[in-house]
């Protein structure tokens, strides 16, 4: 499959926006999809960066360094566990659904639609229910301030977990503004508001407050997406008999599970360590610069939920040329304005920085670590989706888990030391060397070039 765009020959404002159309939209049918996806996903996630930067910076504001640290270590914890929690059937629904689809199971593909959800609620409630009791008996250890807040984050953590599933579903069906909206845009909105609402009023605006508009808002915002769903659903799905494969579900998730959660431990180990060796306005300052930087980690995102339904796809009807292709499409529309993003982010870093408050441009030199883990990463795109969808979960899941070791233990004898530099550097070396794992991994299992240049 040769991936084409036709460039207009015309100059000027109008000529850019022309080319820029004409790159999205040109080529093959299957990368011109993708790029509309992509970009679709990119500019919800773009949207959401920005209204989720305005929260975090009025949180900020409006609560100070420490009530906003102990927000932010809790928050963390619910988006690690709560990413955790549905069995990576977020993540397999999209290597399920196309093979339901391709095979005509009709039957099991309307039993996983309805019972993947209710599985995941029902088990994201007992473990919920689990942490509070853990919560209670730690509590003697725990500082004060962060009992209440974790509380509320066990209460989030069901209409979280659900959420992520919804999302995984509608992805699948490439309803990629159902999936994310709810998540990213309208959940962001409804903090703003909430937030904002009770700081007019008068209302102390401490961690407890910022946690309960949190849990809030997770919880609307999926009841909404869950109505939505059905609806839609129920338009392309005939009625008709149930089979529920939970055994073959949890087959095919579990490995992906372990994928999903070494990289989410790799994601926010540092976050995690830093609050246990520094204090908490310097977890908010290291914070700040991990929000910053989420543009780059976006476009990453934007094409790994595009593209993983299609890897599964192409797989199954055995269509290796058009798999290649689509992959080294992919990685290079992952790499190229990855890096691009992060040149214009850390040009601008420091009075993005400001916008949290002066106090929070002190971690400016930290961006610049940071990024090159990132940069690193991207330049072989989604590949974990791609070993995930064609059944090289568990050497894709080792690889993640030797990253995250390295992780750890960088982290722990850097951070005490170096604080938010060393967290940086940890998961900057981390990254980079899980990018060459999953490389090699690559190459050897699937005979695939998966680098943004050379050959």
């Amino acid at each position: 499959m040769a991936v084409t765009d036709a460039q207009p020959a015309t100059t000027g404002a109008a000529g850019l926006i022309a080319r820029l159309r004409a790159k999205l939209a040109g080529g093959s049918s299957e990368a011109s999809l993708t790029r509309r996806l992509a970009g679709t996903i990119f500019v919800i996630r773009v949207i959401s960066a920005g209204l989720a930067y305005v929260s975090q910076v009025l949180l900020a504001r409006w609560m100070g360094t420490s009530d906003y640290g102990i927000y932010v270590y809790v928050w963390t914890w619910v988006l690690l566990l709560g990413s955790m929690m549905d069995f990576g059937i977020s993540a397999s629904a999209q290597k399920i659904i196309p093979e339901y689809r391709t095979s005509g199971e009709h039957a099991l593909l309307r039993g996983f639609l309805s019972g993947s959800r209710w599985l995941t609620f029902a088990v994201s409630t007992l473990v919920s229910l689990g942490l509070v009791a853990i919560v209670k008996l730690l509590s003697p250890w725990i500082d004060p301030a962060e009992v209440l807040p974790l509380y509320i984050g066990c209460i989030t953590l069901p209409a979280f977990v659900v959420a992520n599933t919804q999302d995984g579903i509608a992805r699948s069906y490439d309803w990629m503004q159902l999936g994310l909206m709810p998540q990213f845009i309208i959940r962001q909105a409804l903090i703003i508001g909430i937030t904002a609402g009770a700081f007019v009023l008068g209302y102390h605006l401490g961690a407890v407050a910022a946690m309960v508009a949190s849990a809030a808002a997770v919880w609307i915002a999926m009841t909404g997406q869950i109505v939505v769903l059905n609806r839609r659903l129920a338009d392309h799905i005939e009625p008709g008999p149930k089979a529920y494969d939970v055994r073959g579900w949890l087959a095919v998730s579990l490995p992906i599970l372990l994928v999903e959660s070494f990289y989410l431990l790799l994601s926010y180990t540092d976050v995690l360590v830093l609050q246990q060796f520094r204090p908490s306005d310097e977890v908010g300052v290291y914070f700040a610069v991990v929000k910053t930087l989420a543009l780059v980690s976006f476009i990453h995102y934007a094409m790994s939920a595009t593209t993983a339904h299609r890897f599964a796809e192409y797989n199954a009807l055995g269509d290796k040329a058009r798999l290649s292709a689509y992959v080294a499409h992919a990685i290079n529309w992952t790499f190229w304005p990855s890096l691009a993003a992060t040149i214009v982010l850390l040009a601008l870093g420091k009075p993005l920085l400001w916008l949290f408050g002066p106090q929070f441009t002190v971690g400016y030199d930290i961006m610049f670590i940071a990024a090159i883990g990132l940069v690193v990463r991207a330049a072989i795109g989604p590949v974990e989706r791609l070993l995930n969808m064609l059944g090289q979960q568990k050497i894709c899941a080792l690889a993640y888990a030797l990253a995250f070791v390295m992780n750890v233990a960088l982290c722990v004898i850097l951070v005490p030391r170096f604080g938010g530099h060393g967290a940086a550097a940890a998961t900057s070396i981390s990254l980079s060397f899980e990018t060459v794992l999953l490389f090699w991994i690559v190459r050897q299992r699937l005979g695939l070039h998966v680098l943004a240049f050379g050959k």
